[in-house]
């Protein structure tokens, strides 16, 4: 029985690689409309999905189960509507309110402040401009993690006596120092202020999402920066991190209570905080994409129905030419559903055959992305064994009602039209 089975499908195999060398140009012009609907299908997925995971992977940068305390609501949007009077009026959030946190609030594993700037650096004669300086408290490092190419990061005893070290981003230490190993050492000035370079980040390339841009930016202790700008002009931000075993929801309705004592609200009051959560990001970044992917199908879906009947009506021509050679399979004993499975095998290779064509194509496509977006494009396996079997489901559905109609054929009359 199996050795009968293959034997149908190699038959069937060979009845369409001849059919492919017979009539090339119309098997061709008739495989067209599978080959475009794959290569929408998967090109669109391989791209978006490719895209979400570079996302995603950056909104993970920002730290993972991490809620970002603001008076800022990060979700909230802009435009007209949006309620700018009511976030104004909110209090900033202050350092002194990082050891409270960390006292009532058990679920929270490490908690990190963050001040900011943006301003020139100087060395010697070279200036640059527009240089993201962070002011940051020492558990910044454990929720925002960081490798350096050459040097150290800033260490403990830097940040309890705010001494004048920093980290600056591999692009700095080119454009400003030369290169990252000589860089180390050096004094730079920032506002006035000497800092000594004791590290460099490694290259961490452009990011889609705006993100932290070490590479274009300095990291400095929170003691230093107060010598340098003002807390409350200075974008503050609280980073809590939870409990390896504590989902973020958990730790957010924790924060709220704890917050809400820390900041003296009684019950009929509402939040004057935000507790953004990075996750939310992260879901909001995927339900955007799954738009993006059911755009992709539907496109793709036009170009599979015209392939489809495409493939139809190749497969009603090679039927009405083999009309004599299936009458004789017939009058040997070919059974219908014999003839049935090699008109279906033989419509379904040729529609792989199409999908593989496609497949190559939206390869070259990812080359290509991949080199203009800098930031890996792939088609993964999930994605090729989707697009194998949509051709092989297409192949089935366009050659069924030719297949039948030679599977019903009658031997006599099919022998005679030969």
């Amino acid at each position: 029985m199996l050795r009968r089975t293959l034997g149908i499908i190699a038959s069937g195999f060979n009845m369409a690689l001849q059919e492919l060398w017979k009539n090339k140009l119309r098997t061709f012009l008739s495989l067209f409309g599978i080959t475009i609907g794959i290569f929408c299908i998967i090109g669109v997925l391989a791209t978006v999905n490719s895209l979400e995971q570079n996302i995603q992977n950056e909104i993970k940068g920002l730290g993972t189960n991490t809620i970002y305390l603001d008076k800022w609501d990060y979700s909230a949007g802009g435009g007209p509507d949006f309620p700018w009077w009511k976030y104004v009026k909110r209090p900033s959030p202050k350092f002194d309110e990082l050891k409270q946190i960390k006292e009532r609030a058990p679920s929270a594993k490490y908690v990190a402040f963050k001040i900011e700037a943006q301003d020139n650096i100087s060395f010697e004669n070279t200036v640059l401009s527009g240089v993201k300086i962070y002011g940051v408290s020492n558990e910044f490092q454990y929720i925002q993690p960081v490798d350096i190419s050459y040097g150290r990061y800033i260490s403990d005893a830097d940040f309890e006596y705010g001494n004048n070290t920093v980290v600056i981003g591999n692009e700095i230490a080119e454009k400003l120092l030369g290169n990252g190993e000589t860089a180390v050492g050096k004094p730079i000035s920032i506002r006035g202020k000497k800092g000594i370079v004791v590290g460099v980040f490694k290259k961490q390339g452009k990011s889609m999402i705006g993100g932290w841009d070490f590479d274009a930016s300095i990291v400095i202790p929170y003691k230093f920066a107060l010598t340098i700008m003002d807390e409350k002009r200075s974008d503050p931000l609280i980073m809590i991190q939870g409990q390896a075993n504590l989902n973020s929801k958990a730790l957010k309705d924790d924060l709220t209570g704890v917050v809400r004592a820390i900041h003296k609200l009684n019950p009929t009051q509402e939040n004057d905080f935000t507790l953004n959560d990075i996750n939310d990001f992260s879901a909001a970044v995927s339900q955007a994409f799954s738009s993006l992917n059911i755009g992709g199908w539907a496109i793709a879906a036009l170009s599979l129905i015209v392939g489809m009947f495409g493939v139809a009506n190749i497969m009603f021509v090679t039927v009405r030419e083999r009309t004599g050679q299936i009458g004789l399979k017939k009058a040997i004993g070919a059974k219908k559903r014999v003839i049935l499975g090699e008109f279906l095998l033989e419509s379904a290779f040729l529609c792989i055959v199409g999908g593989l064509i496609g497949l190559l194509l939206v390869f070259v496509l990812t080359q290509i992305l991949s080199g203009a977006l800098h930031f890996p494009v792939y088609i993964s396996i999930g994605n090729m064994i989707m697009a194998i079997s949509i051709c092989i489901i297409v192949g089935i559905m366009a050659g069924f009602i030719p297949a039948s109609q030679a599977a019903k054929m009658d031997p006599v009359v099919a022998i005679r039209s030969k």
